[in-house]
């Protein structure tokens, strides 16, 4: 009889464990339910999307039927749909554009590109050509941009009426100066008109230390000048020009030295 109460003690205890026992299964049991709805939720979504996507991607109403290319002439337009295999009837949502940006920037003309889709039919290209500014002779010809950049390697069949530069260092660090030193002096010249505007210069050459040495096609005589003085001196050297044209010796003329404070040299042919 003294044991009993003891028992019920000990059979209340084990009732208790029991309940959180079942208590705590019962919540992991309800987590794994809710985890379980959402993955459900999860994959019947991300399905549906897949789904939808691949349909997209071959929908009738999500063909490309025009490439509308800005910027570009009919033949490098040509060019630039072959090399990155655009043809109509392809899913307009299959293009990666990164990669076309990057394949279509590859091409020797083109400086930049922008693409774009339209919905449901177009892919919008808009083109930024590069544009040529001088040549440069270094083992090949090449031209080189606005920016003092060598873009392509000249051919035959591509246009050499451009100033052309020589001298150029070969060391690839120097060049980069040297280059932008050399669009500085065709910006100079850019503005001016003829017979003293850039389009009337045959070559660039380039000397010691910064200075240069210009050809014109109006005249035989080389003119020196520093690379960065040239702005300042050709008043002078127009004035200096037209008086030896007026005085008949400009013909015998050989040389042109601006580099000098007083003003220039000029050499004349012996005899």
């Amino acid at each position: 009889m003294k044991e009993r109460p003891f028992m019920e003690k000990r059979d209340r205890r084990r009732g208790t464990v029991w309940g959180r026992i079942c208590s705590f299964i019962g919540v992991i049991a309800s987590g794994l339910l809710k985890v379980s709805s959402f993955l459900v939720i999860i994959t019947v979504v991300s399905i549906s999307f897949l789904t939808l996507y691949h349909y997209l991607l071959n929908s009738p109403y999500m063909r490309l039927e025009e490439i509308d290319m800005r910027g570009a002439d009919p033949k490098l337009r040509d060019e630039l749909i072959q090399m990155c295999g655009l043809d109509a009837g392809q899913g307009i949502l299959s293009f990666h554009l990164h990669e076309l940006k990057r394949k279509m920037e590859s091409h020797p003309w083109i400086r930049s590109v922008k693409l774009e889709r339209r919905f449901p039919h177009t892919l919008v290209v808009e083109v930024e050509k590069e544009a040529p500014a001088v040549l440069v002779r270094t083992d090949e010809l090449y031209y080189v941009n606005r920016s003092g950049e060598i873009f392509k390697q000249v051919s035959e069949a591509d246009d050499m009426d451009f100033p052309v530069i020589t001298g150029l260092s070969t060391d690839n660090l120097q060049v980069q100066e040297e280059l932008r030193q050399v669009m500085h002096v065709v910006s100079i010249l850019a503005p001016e008109a003829s017979p003293w505007s850039v389009s009337e210069v045959s070559e660039i050459h380039l000397r010691k230390n910064g200075a240069m040495s210009l050809y014109f096609n109006h005249m035989k005589a080389e003119i020196i000048f520093m690379w960065n003085e040239l702005a300042d001196k050709m008043d002078d050297l127009k004035k200096l020009a037209n008086h030896l044209k007026e005085s008949g010796k400009i013909e015998l003329v050989t040389r042109i030295n601006l580099n000098y404070v007083d003003g220039a040299v000029v050499s004349f042919e012996r005899g």
